[in-house]
């Protein structure tokens, strides 16, 4: 299912807890210091071989033929602590002694370059989706990719056989690009002691991409080229954390990093609001999105607006002042302004007043993705709430299963499958996974910049961006979501980036993007259009070529 898991991950986020930061090492259970020392090689691993399969191939952009050459392949990391030396004082008995071997990944990758143009200083983006626990097959099949799989606008996708058509919206015409799968995700594996600790969390998964972007800069000489990360929803917080690894403990400048569906500070989660009562700016950055889905399914009381942005603008203001004060009074509103504020929210969300009173002005994603559409016997969508779909439990306070997900996960996971066998030539006799569960092990601790001492359990990872565009005041981003999207509502990226702590100078640095979609905005045809053209723009814009 399509990154279900991102729900689960705010429920870790609540756990707020200190812990002491591990600033020494790896310790045993007594606190003893232990060996961190890899057994392999930095080019080789013990559990893993590095694997290369290239291909060619052309996609047509804007009518302009690009032709290709595709390397689907894996590269081989090691955690934190990692010696690159101390495989050297090895035996051979050592460096075979798989039982024994520490902890490594074999990650997979596929990497477009364009031919007949300069490699060296051509753009690179590196692109990746999240959960956690999500491969890349959705940006990579629906988004960029020079292939794209055809599915329905806001409904779901008959059954195989699915069209793999050319991708008109593909950006290798604006850039080099590397798909790449987290740990344990797609053909990425893990394996070693302790695999999950070493993989598994906010920071140990940061530096794993941290490693590969090295290591590939390193394998295909792109050192010198312009840098660009891209992330879709969990892909974004690993965005904050990575691009402030690069940038302050690699001195790696990159030229910008594109936020899609983006969610920095968990606090905020739509979904999971009722954990933490007192926090109720979630309810605020969550409303624009449920009037644009009560827009959409004209659930509006007297008719709904001819103008949707426009319209949205005043839900904003009304959310941010009206709203968020009566909310911040809790249970000493009064009751007269409480009527007042619930029979204005039933008019933009189109649910009954009556229901929001007894929510006491609270809704939260997953009943307002029940309710909207009971009376028809439908659960909207989450991740787009263009989509519904049939209730599964007809009683339950709250949506059981995201329709979006239901509608277009077969199509991106068989088509991939048989591109990457067929086309590719990778993973013959291998298992694709889209996605794994990694809520178990996952660590949500971080250690946010400023309290190097201490690790908080994941709120947020707005200070880790801020540190990075200070240390390299050039940096730029991009923000990007989709009106329709209830897991990472679009306003709520608009509001984490407003309380970013940066000086009033570097918000020119930051720009905006919304579409008339939803969490995977390049799910709709004319939003997929839409983006592959602001973020060609703003890779042209930043690139320092000089065109």
């Amino acid at each position: 299912m399509i990154r279900k898991s991102l729900l689960l991950a705010a429920v870790a986020s609540f756990a707020f807890a200190v812990q002491a930061a591990d600033t020494k090492g790896p310790t045993d259970k007594s606190g003893k210091k232990t060996d961190a020392a890899a057994t392999a090689a930095p080019d080789k691993g013990v559990l893993f071989t590095p694997e290369t399969a290239e291909s060619d191939g052309s996609v047509t952009v804007g009518g302009k033929s690009i032709a290709y050459r595709a390397v689907a392949g894996t590269i081989i990391v090691h955690p934190k602590g990692w010696d690159d030396s101390a495989w050297r004082e090895k035996s051979d008995s050592d460096l075979g002694d798989k039982k024994n071997a520490q902890a490594e990944a074999s990650i997979f990758y596929t990497a477009y370059f364009a031919k007949g143009a300069p490699s060296a200083d051509r753009p690179i983006t590196f692109l990746y989706n999240g959960g956690p626990g999500s491969s890349t097959v959705w940006l990579h099949m629906g988004a960029f990719g020079p292939k794209r799989v055809v599915t329905a606008d806001d409904s779901h996708t008959p059954a195989a056989p699915y069209a793999l058509v050319n991708n008109e919206h593909s950006l290798l015409d604006a850039s080099d690009l590397v798909f790449i799968d987290a740990p344990g995700t797609g053909f990425s594996r893990i394996a070693g002691k302790d695999k999950e600790k070493a993989f598994f969390g906010i920071d140990a998964d940061a530096y794993a991409f941290d490693q590969f972007i090295k290591a590939f800069l390193s394998k295909y000489g792109r050192w010198n080229s312009p840098k660009y990360l891209f992330g879709e929803s969990y892909g974004t917080p690993r965005s904050a954390v990575l691009i402030n690894q690069l940038t302050t403990d690699d001195n790696i400048d990159f030229n910008g990093v594109v936020l899609l569906s983006q969610i920095l500070d968990f606090s905020l989660f739509a979904g999971l609001q009722g954990a933490n009562p007192g926090s109720v700016e979630g309810y605020v950055t969550q409303l624009p999105t449920m009037a644009a889905t009560a827009w959409y399914h004209n659930k509006i009381a007297g008719g709904r607006p001819a103008d949707l942005r426009s319209y949205l603008k005043e839900v904003e203001h009304f959310a941010t002042t009206d709203y968020a004060s009566a909310l911040a009074q809790g249970n000493e509103i009064d009751p007269a302004l409480k009527q007042q504020i619930a029979q204005k929210l039933a008019r933009y969300t189109g649910l009954p007043a009556a229901y929001i009173l007894k929510a006491d002005l609270r809704i939260d994603g997953p009943a307002f993705s029940k309710q909207l559409q009971d009376d028809a016997g439908l659960t909207t969508g989450r991740l787009d709430t263009r989509f519904s779909g049939a209730d599964m439990d007809p009683l339950s306070k709250d949506a059981d299963y995201d329709p979006q997900s239901a509608a277009l996960s077969s199509a991106y996971i068989s088509a991939f499958n048989s591109y990457v066998r067929k086309d590719l030539h990778f993973g013959q006799d291998e298992v694709f996974k889209p996605s794994i569960d990694v809520f178990g092990p996952w660590d949500w601790s971080h250690a946010t910049p400023g309290t190097p001492a201490l690790k908080m359990v994941g709120t947020s990872v707005l200070p880790d961006l801020a540190q990075a565009m200070k240390y390299n005041p050039q940096l730029k981003v991009m923000s990007a979501g989709g009106y329709y999207d209830l897991a990472t509502p679009y306003y709520q990226g608009w509001y984490e980036m407003h309380h970013l702590p940066i000086p009033e100078e570097l918000q020119k640095n930051i720009e905006y993007h919304y579409y008339e979609s939803g969490h995977m905005v390049y799910a709709h045809a004319e939003s997929a259009r839409k983006l592959h053209d602001d973020v060609a723009s703003f890779i042209r814009r930043t690139d320092n070529l000089g065109r």
